[in-house]
């Protein structure tokens, strides 16, 4: 496949708004997979355009405000991720970020043509260096479907 990021999102003091950050330290406590870098991106900034550099593909986790019930992984793929960000109304404060680094990167010319954001539904926002119950229980979903996710882009080659 190439150079793929797995980029996680969020402050970890701030409850389940840390819950990307999370999801990429259970993937970086997995057998390595080539060709994969994993990167805590806390709470983004255009810092992180230097990491898009000769990235084939992306894979951002974060807290996504979906509507749903608290602990509700949801995969949002290529133009689906663009719809996303591209909402009126961002669910986080990442989304509006990383529609913004990705629309940078778009303008250089190093947007990952394979991209996805991988977003887990927050029950509560507030400080807290922990995860509420349901997110917790969403970790174990959240990294297989990640890891799943990151197979398939390996199987598929560039």
């Amino acid at each position: 496949m190439g150079k793929i990021l797995v980029l996680g999102l969020g402050n970890v003091l701030q409850g389940d708004d840390g819950v990307g950050v999370h999801i990429v330290r259970c993937l970086a406590g997995q057998a390595p997979m080539t060709g994969v870098t994993v990167l805590d991106g806390g709470t983004i900034g255009s810092s992180l355009l230097v990491a898009l550099e000769g990235v084939d593909a992306l894979l951002v986790a974060d807290a996504v405000e979906s509507g749903r019930e608290a602990g509700r992984v949801t995969l949002f793929q290529g133009e689906a991720m663009d719809r996303l960000l591209a909402r009126p109304k961002a669910g986080s404060v990442h989304e509006a970020g990383l529609a913004e680094l990705l629309d940078m990167a778009r303008l250089l010319g190093c947007l990952p043509a394979r991209r996805a954001l991988l977003g887990v539904q927050p029950q509560t926002i507030a400080w807290g260096d922990t995860l509420s119950p349901p997110l917790a229980r969403s970790l174990p979903e959240a990294s297989r479907r990640a890891r799943s996710l990151l197979e398939e882009w390996g199987r598929e080659g560039p």
